[in-house]
């Protein structure tokens, strides 16, 4: 934290998205890593789905990008996270950002709530240990690594 970013406001996350300082903004993320992961759409119907396979650059033990500041120079289609974004199926459903685009609670495992960066991993929400980087596995490939553990 710098002299100069925004202080967190008490209870922030119960604000519409909107009304979120940048530093708010990025406390808001549980750090499950699900945004991380390759989705497929349909070209015909539309639908969404999420893979196994996630971002060479995510830390998958602990579900960080490990070039998040240059994130978008390094992965031109890395998804950046916008209200806009938050309404829609690109995100899980049990994202912090889509949940408040609803105008719905955060889950009680959000660290946030709980206090627990650990959270995330108990409740089974965490891709840690559970996903392989994308660039180990051939493109023409992908659609074998499916997964439904994750809704949209």
């Amino acid at each position: 934290m710098t002299l100069t970013d925004p202080p967190l406001r008490e209870r922030f996350w119960t604000l519409p998205l909107g009304q979120l300082n940048s530093r708010e903004w990025e406390a808001l993320c549980d750090g499950c890593g699900r945004c991380c992961l390759v989705k497929l759409e349909d070209e015909d119907s539309g639908e969404v789905v999420f893979t196994d396979l996630s971002c060479r650059y995510l830390d998958t033990r602990r579900c960080r990008c490990q070039v998040y500041v240059q994130r978008r120079r390094k992965v031109p289609g890395c998804l950046q996270v916008t209200e806009e974004m938050a309404r829609s199926d690109w995100l899980p459903a049990s994202c912090a950002y889509r949940l408040r685009a609803e105008d719905k609670p955060l889950p009680e495992w959000h660290p946030l709530l709980s206090g627990d960066p650990g959270s995330v991993r108990a409740a089974g929400i965490s891709v840690a240990g559970r996903v392989v980087p994308e660039n180990r596995v051939a493109e023409r490939d992908w659609e074998d690594h499916v997964i439904h553990w994750v809704e949209n």
